[in-house]
């Protein structure tokens, strides 16, 4: 019985390796994921492929932390560029700066390598390193804060859906006005113009938008930009377009954004991730369906920019995942499970590698169960397959070229040419000298706008009020001083005698020598009379 069921289950394995190898022979030209896991072993005959042209239909890329996610995106991102199709990605550590050096063989990596059946040769591909505002080794990638937009900056601000919608009446009021918003600080000047007294009369005007919510927003980006987040707002703008760039030789340029200098602000690169993405749906012309994408984009630690998203934002990116295919562009979401990517934006993703997940917690063990839900019938136990796979194994399914879902895979990945870790710092540096990008996007400007038209307007009233306050101080000076001069006349007059008046007839007669002994002569007659001292006769 035992040797019956054993051939069974060897009768079930071939019969699903045939299906699989007949699921993933396609006529075009395609990229190479690894070989088919067969009794715990590779099948070089059997390879696991992606057609180059389905890869805008986008995917996933799942799996636990240190279960090979990012080898994978270094192996993918490497026959992109061979195939010259150029590549963007973020990276989150510094790992993937090795794609610009030859990896380093050894025993180990040739065995795995001729397991799978790949022709293995140490190779560096050429890359373009980035860095958001300037922090860290790489081109600066700025945005102004109109072009970033209120909804994706009410993302990063953390507003609610009516303090986002507040915000867009801002960013309306502004452009209504022509101030340009350019930097983290014209908008707060717009904003505290708006809650200031001059402002207060426009703020009434604007529907829908209360003094309390723009307060809340103003203490909102204050705290934004107390966690350093102005560099990254600004001019010379980034053009996404100079993202899909090749060399010379036709191979697709590796565009590198290096974000551990932004580990702090999580949702603030995830946006500006997102941000890219919508550049280049405004940027770029339809094309409808290609042999080969324009460009290939891998979304790391998505589920940042989906926590705490709003509606509206989610929305967003539902639909320029949904439309940017019709661009050329293929973009690839990576996570550790799929219930980190809203139903909407996963529905979307056409393509699926996922790494081994774990089931230590019940909250764990949800999202297996929710994560095998989401994958086609095979004859494979998925909830144990996920569990025990094994470092740089995964399970697949991608879109076949009639866009068909492919039998899911159990592969071992194809490893890396370039180098498995960080490539030295002196190597990156040259790279970054050396990149005709520098002299467009390495100076930060920081023309006219809003915060100096305001700034401009405050100086003007202010030097009016200076100068109304000293005409009125120098009038009343004026008065002060006329003031005092009419005091002091006052006083000067009341100071001076009296001119005498010219003497009476009266007066001259009692003034006169024989009246004064005449009058003397009677005034002594009449006391004496009085007091008995008169003599008597």
């Amino acid at each position: 019985m035992e040797k019956a069921d054993t051939d069974t289950d060897t009768d079930t394995d071939a019969g699903h390796a045939r299906a699989v190898a007949a699921g993933y022979a396609f006529d075009g030209p395609t990229l190479d994921l690894g070989a088919l896991m067969v009794d715990g072993a590779p099948d070089p005959s059997v390879q696991i492929r992606i057609p180059l042209g389905m890869l805008t239909r986008h995917g996933l890329v799942a799996g636990a932390t240190g279960t090979g996610k990012t080898k994978t995106l270094q192996g993918i991102a490497e026959q992109l560029s061979a195939a010259g199709v150029p590549v963007f990605l973020a990276d989150m550590k510094g790992d993937l700066s090795g794609m610009a050096a030859p990896g380093q063989g050894g025993e180990k990596l040739t065995a795995r390598t001729r397991a799978l059946g790949q022709q293995w040769s140490a190779k560096a591909f050429p890359c373009e390193f980035y860095t958001l505002g300037g922090e860290g080794t790489g081109v600066p990638v700025r945005a102004t804060v109109s072009a970033f937009g209120p909804t994706m900056l009410a993302k990063v601000l953390g507003l609610n859906a009516t303090q986002e919608s507040s915000l867009g009446l801002v960013f309306h009021f502004a452009d209504t006005k022509g101030w340009l918003l350019l930097d983290l600080k014209d908008l707060r000047s717009v904003l505290l113009y708006l809650t200031g007294d001059e402002g207060k009369a426009e703020l009434k005007a604007i529907g829908g938008l209360s003094p309390q919510t723009v307060g809340v927003i103003l203490r909102e980006l204050t705290a934004f930009e107390a966690k350093g987040a102005e560099p990254f707002f600004g001019e010379t703008e980034f053009n996404a377009l100079d993202l899909i760039r090749s060399t010379p030789d036709g191979r697709g340029i590796v565009s590198l954004l290096e974000l551990p200098g932004v580990a702090s602000r999580p949702e603030l690169f995830s946006t500006f991730l997102m941000w890219l993405v919508a550049e280049l749906f405004e940027r770029l012309p339809e094309v409808g369906d290609v042999d080969r994408p324009k460009l290939v984009f891998f979304f790391d630690e998505a589920h940042l920019l989906f926590t705490g998203a709003s509606k509206s934002f989610v929305s967003a990116i539902t639909q320029a995942v949904r439309l940017i295919r019709s661009k050329g562009v293929g973009i690839f979401f990576v996570t550790q499970t799929p219930k980190d990517v809203p139903g909407d934006v996963l529905a979307q993703l056409g393509n699926r590698v996922q790494h081994a997940l774990r089931a230590y917690t019940p909250d764990d063990a949800k999202a297996l169960k929710a994560t095998v839900s989401t994958f086609p019938k095979s004859p494979y136990d998925l909830g144990e397959v996920l569990q025990n796979l094994g470092i740089g194994e995964a399970v697949v399914t991608v879109l076949s070229e009639n866009g068909a879902p492919t039998p899911v895979a159990w592969t071992r990945l194809r490893a890396p040419e370039s180098l498995m870790a960080e490539a030295e710092p002196a190597v990156v540096q040259g790279i970054v000298n050396a990149s005709p990008l520098l002299a467009t996007y390495g100076p930060a400007i920081d023309r006219e706008s809003a915060y100096e038209v305001l700034a401009a307007r405050e100086l003007e009233a202010q030097t009016a009020a200076e100068d109304a306050a000293a005409a009125k101080s120098a009038e009343d000076d004026a008065k002060r001083q006329q003031a005092e001069v009419a005091k002091a006349e006052r006083e000067s007059r009341g100071r001076a005698s009296p001119a005498k008046a010219p003497p009476n007839l009266i007066d001259q007669a009692l003034g006169s020598a024989t009246m004064k002994r005449a009058v003397n002569t009677a005034v002594r007659e009449i006391t004496r009379s009085i007091f008995g001292t008169r003599k008597r006769g």
